[in-house]
């Protein structure tokens, strides 16, 4: 069984909490939390509290901004896993397709060809189902 959730600050937490699910959505945060182990909860306690709690909510930056960096740079470093999940977040701080799109292609130029291709790959199969889905939800 997985020891319950023990952020060494709870103020944090609960702040990068509600940001990580209204960027990401609470099915995908609610998820990555009831899946943790032992292993890899502390590594989601981190991630709550340190990269959504702290750094997300810092002036300066809106999220519109922050989502659209995120996709740069999880395309330079070719993680598609997440970035399929923040072309999703993109989508829900309000970047549009075209957007993304101009935030892939300028990719292209300083990371290189494939790295933007397999991006392009990811975020058509999210933008695809978020089409379907907003389809769905107008019927």
């Amino acid at each position: 069984m997985t020891r319950p959730l023990a952020p060494k600050n709870q103020a944090l937490f609960d702040a990068g909490l509600a940001t990580r699910k209204a960027v990401l959505g609470d099915q995908v945060v609610d998820n990555a939390l009831a899946h943790a182990t032992d292993f890899t909860l502390d590594m989601q306690e981190l991630v709550t509290q340190y990269c959504w709690g702290d750094v997300w909510n810092r002036p300066g930056l809106d999220r519109r901004t922050r989502s659209m960096l995120n996709l740069a740079m999880l395309t330079a470093l070719n993680k598609p896993h997440e970035l399929k999940l923040h072309v999703r977040g993109a989508l829900n701080n309000g970047v549009t397709q075209d957007e993304i799109k101009e935030v892939l292609l300028q990719t292209a130029i300083y990371c290189g060809v494939p790295a933007a291709m397999d991006a392009f790959r990811t975020a058509a199969e999210v933008l695809k189902e978020a089409d379907a889905a907003r389809s769905h939800g107008a019927g």
